[in-house]
């Protein structure tokens, strides 16, 4: 086959309508072969002929879309150095936009026999490998623009593409647990009339099941195992996976687009699915070992690892950098995506050992054109030493607010606790993001999430059940700040049941009246249940799919969420851009937000730490919002009462005196979700019965 220099960049298979140009980084290669698979599996090996800064490339005319290939990178083997090259292992390209099939685990895979880590297998592993694909570049786009909806206004969603659709009856089955099924229009209704204007997809770049998992008949049902950092996973695809699913993965992005939804993906750069140094040789081991991964210093055979996973990218690498913005890019400017939240973020500040907030990722990210202007969202932390990294984050970003969702776990099951912290999470955790400049948009809020309980199992049981791992109940978190409310997983018990209602409804509303950016985890407005499962990462099942039957009968609590998130979307002081100050604003001279004792009166230093100042009102005042609207005019209010009862008995509340407002209508009641008894208005001064565990909320009318 006559194949022609090309150029070497950019890297990856590039069609452009008569051929496909293919370029390879290598520094430590010495000969790099091109290997294509026909239909029957047939291989034909090329060599690339040009070499031009570190890169190996080379075009082939009349090479289309859906061409399956792969590489051999011939160099040296020498493991105790870092270098893991092995032309007998097929390799799938780092820039690959499309991956077909699966691993199917043998020896082979590996660069050393079982039982000798120190020998060196020859077997050839393209049997039973994953094969790159040429894609199509070109997509009908037609009006689709990024949404840019600002970080005040949004309310994310974390779902995941399968478990979201594969039991919906609305929608057919062959598209079930796909991406053609999250953008069906059953499930865009549905998403839009829950109020939700971003879905946070769990990892959908190509992920590997892990050996282990499969042998125990599990599989990476997380997906938190890439492998491919530009090709959407090829198991969500309907369309097929020789390319299909790109085109698909577009048409969902522009379906949601069109219903005013973006699209935030939750992706990986940390590690890669080739495991420790006993790991397979998939692609970037057998490419170029050091430039990749991060080795140990001074036994360069072993991995350095913050993540947990076997390996952790080379960040302090200019190949490694240059692959984690390629990918962005793509995402942004030919897939259309919105944001990003990255999985173990403290992992990308590492360039050296500790986590600095001005490692090379930040400063390229900062100045990149592309990505700087999209949702950056970080997971702040991983598992090495100072890996715990909330509020460390340099501007620019946003973080996952894990104090924000242990501090409102531990209000809500009336632990003691420090009431500063929880004012301070209500309202935008000041005490984290203010000093460098950063807003309340800064903490993404959620009390639950994928890895943990779901808001059901978070009030329905104590500790985690997670015996289905086939792990003896070892894994996930044993420290949930969970309440049971007396007893263990499902109940008859109508108290027990009406109170954790109660309880799901308060965290809902917290989370959703909070200064912030709200996170709803999948399916907890549904009372989604794991049935005491605190990590199914490897469970594609039932057990972690939502039950769509079993819906219905929480559309209770679906509509309370609803109502909340129009709450929101309608009343701009509860998703300020600025921080509260406490000055008094306005003629009347109240402050923009006062904390008020169940008598009405301000708290003081000693209520704050006092059991009883665990019942407590926040005023919010409507009139005191520093900010303009897009037009530049100012922006004002209704003023509105939050009443907290975290606990076990009811407690009388008196309603502040008139400076506050004259007179008060509930809006809002976590013991009477639909307010089906009449709208009760309280005069200043007035006095209301709040139910244990229960939060009110009341507008002043005037």
């Amino acid at each position: 086959m006559n194949i022609w220099p090309g150029n070497p960049y950019p890297l990856g298979a590039t069609y452009d309508g008569g051929g496909t140009n293919f370029a390879l980084f290598s520094e430590v290669a010495e000969r790099v072969e091109l290997c294509l698979f026909d239909d029957d599996g047939v291989e034909t090996r090329i060599d690339l002929p040009e070499r031009e800064a570190l890169v190996w490339h080379g075009y082939l005319p009349r090479v289309v879309p859906g061409q399956r290939y792969g590489y051999r990178v011939h160099g040296p083997y020498d493991p105790a150095a870092g270098l893991r090259c092995n032309p007998a292992k097929l390799l799938l390209d780092p820039y690959a936009k499309a991956i077909e099939g699966h691993n199917e685990w043998n020896n082979a895979l590996y660069s050393y026999n079982f039982g000798d880590p120190g020998s060196l297998n020859t077997a050839d592993s393209a049997p039973y490998a994953m094969r790159s694909v040429v894609i199509n570049p070109f997509f009908d786009w037609a009006n689709d623009r990024p949404l840019r909806i600002p970080f005040h206004q949004t309310v994310i969603y974390e779902a995941h593409v399968k478990g979201m659709t594969a039991r919906h009856p609305g929608i057919p089955e062959d598209v079930r647990g796909t991406y053609s099924g999250l953008a069906h229009p059953v499930m865009i209704k549905y998403l839009q009339g829950l109020g939700v204007t971003a879905v946070e997809l769990m990892p959908v770049h190509q992920f590997v099941h892990d050996s282990g998992l499969i042998e125990r008949g599990l599989s990476n049902y997380w997906g938190y195992n890439t492998i491919g950092f530009f090709a959407p996973h090829n198991d969500y695809a309907s369309f097929g996976g020789r390319g299909g699913q790109v085109q698909e993965f577009r048409s969902m992005v522009k379906a949601l687009h069109a219903a005013g939804i973006e699209v935030i993906l939750d992706v990986v750069y940390n590690h890669t699915a080739e495991g420790n140094h006993l790991g397979p040789t998939l692609s970037f081991r057998g490419i170029d070992n050091p430039a990749y991964y991060r080795l140990v210093d001074g036994d360069k055979q072993y991995y350095y690892d913050t993540t947990g996973t076997g390996n952790s990218l080379n960040v302090r690498h200019h190949e490694s950098l240059r692959l984690i913005m390629d990918s962005l890019r793509y995402w942004v400017t030919d897939m259309h995506v919105d944001g990003f939240r990255f999985d173990l973020a403290s992992a990308l500040a590492r360039e050296f050992h500790e986590v600095n907030r001005l490692a090379a990722f930040f400063d390229l990210v900062n100045q990149d054109p592309i990505v700087s202007q999209v949702k950056l969202i970080a997971e702040p932390w991983d598992v090495g030493d100072g890996g715990y990294q909330v509020g460390g984050f340099p501007p620019l970003w946003t973080e996952w607010n894990g104090k924000y969702r242990d501090t409102v776990r531990d209000f809500w099951r009336g632990e003691p606790a420090s009431l500063g912290e929880f004012a301070s999470r209500f309202t935008g955790s000041s005490d984290l993001y203010e000093i460098d400049g950063r807003r309340p948009i800064a903490s993404i809020n959620f009390v639950t999430a994928h890895d943990g309980f779901t808001l059901n199992d978070l009030v329905s049981y104590n500790e985690k059940h997670n015996e289905a791992n086939g792990e003896e109940n070892r894994d996930g978190e044993s420290h949930n700040r969970s309440w049971n409310g007396g007893v263990e997983g499902p109940t008859e018990d109508s108290e027990v049941t009406a109170l954790r209602e109660r309880q799901k409804r308060n965290f809902l509303a917290t989370l959703l009246l909070s200064q912030g950016v709200p996170m709803i985890s999948h399916g907890d407005e549904l009372s989604r249940t794991q049935r005491g499962n605190n990590n199914v990462y490897a469970h594609d099942s039932e057990l972690s799919w939502i039950d769509w039957a079993d819906a219905r009968h929480h559309d209770v609590l679906t509509l309370f969420t609803a109502r909340l998130t129009r709450l929101r979307a309608e009343h701009p002081i509860f998703r300020r851009r600025r921080f509260f100050t406490g000055d008094p604003v306005g003629d009347a001279k109240v402050p923009d937000i006062a904390w008020l004792r169940r008598d009405g009166e301000p708290m003081t230093g000693e209520d704050w730490t006092a059991r009883s100042g665990m019942t407590m009102t926040v005023f919010l005042n409507g009139h005191g919002i520093p900010e303009r609207d897009e037009l530049g005019e100012p922006i004002s209010d209704d003023c509105f009462l939050v009443l907290f009862n975290p606990l076990a008995e009811p407690v009388t509340f008196t309603v502040p005196p008139r400076a506050y407002g004259r007179t008060w209508e509930t809006v809002l009641h976590t013991g009477d979700p639909l307010l089906l008894a009449r709208k009760r208005v309280t005069k200043a001064g007035g006095r209301l019965d709040v139910p244990p565990h229960t939060m009110l909320m009341l507008r002043c009318r005037y």
